[in-house]
């Protein structure tokens, strides 16, 4: 178990990456899978940082640091992915509310900025915060339990 958190972050961030993908590919584009991934990378990320970092400060920064990079790399998936619709928006032939999105706010132009803006903006958030809301969950119930001895001093 020790090996799995020994890996180079380089490795691990292609394993997320690898594993990313996966999850934006089982919700079709829609990344609910990654969001609620966020919370096992937040594990993982404390883990992987407690085994090397001794101050508590340091361990807050780079938590959310690696939530921040992880976010990053989903905000560009879902760039790629959802970007080239953004160009519907602009062609007065294209009937909006046959293209598929649901319609979350009754209009069909309103709904696919919404869409769009959720997709693109608003889900790789909600990524960084399950990420560190799961990191310092975690690393809450190891000091609590003692498991992990991380100086609290500034």
């Amino acid at each position: 178990m020790d090996k799995l958190f020994s890996i180079k972050p380089f490795w691990a961030f292609g394993i997320f990456a690898l594993l990313d993908l996966i999850c934006v590919g089982m919700g079709m584009g829609v990344p609910i899978f990654c969001i609620l991934f966020g919370f096992f990378v937040g594990w993982y990320i404390v883990r992987h940082i407690t085994l090397t970092t001794p101050l508590a400060t340091q361990v807050f920064r780079k938590v959310l640091w690696y939530a921040s990079v992880t976010s990053a790399f989903t905000f560009l998936v879902m760039f790629i992915i959802w970007a080239p619709f953004a160009t519907y928006f602009f062609d007065p032939a294209r009937d909006l509310a046959q293209t598929g999105i649901p319609m979350i706010l009754y209009e069909p132009r309103a709904s696919f900025v919404g869409w769009i803006a959720l997709m693109i903006l608003i889900s790789p958030f909600l990524q960084l915060l399950t990420t560190s809301f799961g990191a310092y969950l975690t690393l809450l119930h190891w000091l609590q339990k003692g498991e992990v001895k991380v100086p609290l001093s500034i």
